[in-house]
């Protein structure tokens, strides 16, 4: 999910998730903003139109994160695709998605990210924010393990990672652990991993 667990472990993943942060805070926050947004848009609605979802798992914007959900509302061309936003709960930790309508969230979720009141969805395509990605397609997130446990549940599914190139991490920094779930394919503002 987009919020850090309050159990996050502390360590090597915690250091290098507080230095990635920073970074993207200041790429979002710098001169070239706008046009980093801009690319990044492109590039993930390209990818979309190929995969031609049926339901879409977008994601709340949160700490300088790219916002997939203004982007994809604000295109006709996705106009028709129903939409879903994700829904954490810590006990029992556990994520799930509810159609979404587009509109500003009423409800938030246990992790206090805005999210939808609608019924139960699975969606086929999820968007999946990361702070930090290799070229593998392991993603680096707030430390919670919300999206982890959902795409194990739901193989099926395809995951688009989204992130700023900031984010690009060596596989020789970050290694993989067994509950880590691949993406299928990352975006970024400079292209797709």
């Amino acid at each position: 999910m987009s919020s850090a667990s309050p159990g996050a472990p502390s360590g090597p993943r915690s250091a290098l998730r507080k230095s990635l942060l920073e970074q993207r805070e200041g790429l979002v926050a710098g001169p070239t903003s706008g046009d980093v947004d801009a690319a990044l848009a492109r590039h993930l609605k390209a990818v979309l139109s190929a995969l031609e979802p049926s339901c879409l798992g977008l994601y709340w914007v949160h700490r300088a994160e790219f916002n997939a959900a203004a982007a994809i509302t604000a295109d006709p061309a996705f106009a028709k695709v129903p939409l879903a936003l994700p829904f954490a709960q810590r006990t029992p930790v556990r994520l799930h998605y509810r159609a979404w309508d587009g509109r500003d969230p009423m409800v938030v979720d246990d992790c206090g990210i805005p999210a939808s009141n609608g019924a139960p969805v699975l969606p086929d395509v999820v968007l999946v924010p990361c702070v930090g990605y290799t070229d593998a397609g392991h993603r680096l997130g707030y430390g919670g393990g919300y999206f982890d446990r959902w795409l194990a549940q739901h193989p099926d599914v395809t995951a688009v990672g989204v992130a700023w190139s900031t984010g690009r991490l060596d596989d020789a920094v970050f290694a993989a652990q067994p509950h880590d779930q691949p993406l299928a394919v990352i975006v970024t503002e400079r292209g797709v991993v």
